[in-house]
């Protein structure tokens, strides 16, 4: 709250026409242009505004992307965003450009770890549904987020690291193998464990389509 505060002198003061549209979420921020030149000095009137704050950018996450199909992408908010090209596959439809968006490798990573945390050793000695609960809590928690958008293949991998380490715990408290592991989950429970599934969540992009089901917030209006 107080980074909106503070921050909000650069909102009010902005030129949409001469820097380009300003996205800003708390200290994280993200501007959008036309061309290049646009981009440069939207680059500098940002630093400016800055300064006569008492702040600079972090130069480490501070950068120019040119969005193109097979180019680069760029992180912001968790999200990785980036141009790609769809080949109609019915009646030789014509290719469709879009801008998707997937969990960024560095949220990834987070979720990886945050996992590993909530099935490592020390925590053996709890029972394998305590565990399951706190991982179930997690990843119902991020994915929520990370649903809205081009998902679905890094939602697989995360439920396959949540699988391996769940049968990993498994297997530990019964003193065999990985495989004994995966073989509980798989097929001797039938409800897994109770571990949840991601499968079906995701909420892809549509073309003049709302990107929530409902507003995000009592009050709030669609956008």
């Amino acid at each position: 709250m107080l980074c909106n505060v503070y921050l909000h002198r650069i909102d009010r003061v902005w030129d949409v026409r001469q820097h380009g549209v300003l996205v800003r979420f708390a200290d994280d921020a993200l501007v959008m242009c036309a061309t290049r030149e646009q981009a440069e000095a939207a680059l500098a009137r940002l630093r400016e505004l800055l300064a006569e704050l008492g702040l600079q950018p972090k130069e480490a996450k501070t950068r120019i992307v040119h969005l193109q199909v097979g180019g680069e992408g760029l992180d912001f908010l968790g999200f990785h965003h980036r141009l790609v090209q769809v080949t109609g596959r019915r009646n030789n439809k014509a290719p469709v450009t879009f801008l998707a968006r997937w969990p960024s490798d560095r949220a990834m990573t987070h979720a990886r770890d945050r996992i590993r945390e909530l099935t490592r050793r020390s925590r053996l000695l709890l029972p394998v549904d305590v565990i399951v609960d706190d991982v179930n809590r997690f990843v119902r928690g991020w994915a929520a987020y990370f649903r809205y958008g081009n998902s679905a293949i890094r939602f697989e991998k995360i439920m396959h690291h949540v699988w391996t380490r769940v049968a990993s715990v498994i297997a530990k408290r019964r003193k065999r193998t990985r495989g004994y592991g995966w073989s509980v989950l798989a097929y001797q429970s039938p409800d897994h464990c109770g571990l949840i599934s991601l499968s079906g969540t995701v909420v892809a992009p549509r073309p003049f389509k709302d990107w929530r089901e409902r507003p995000n917030a009592g009050g709030e209006q669609r956008r």
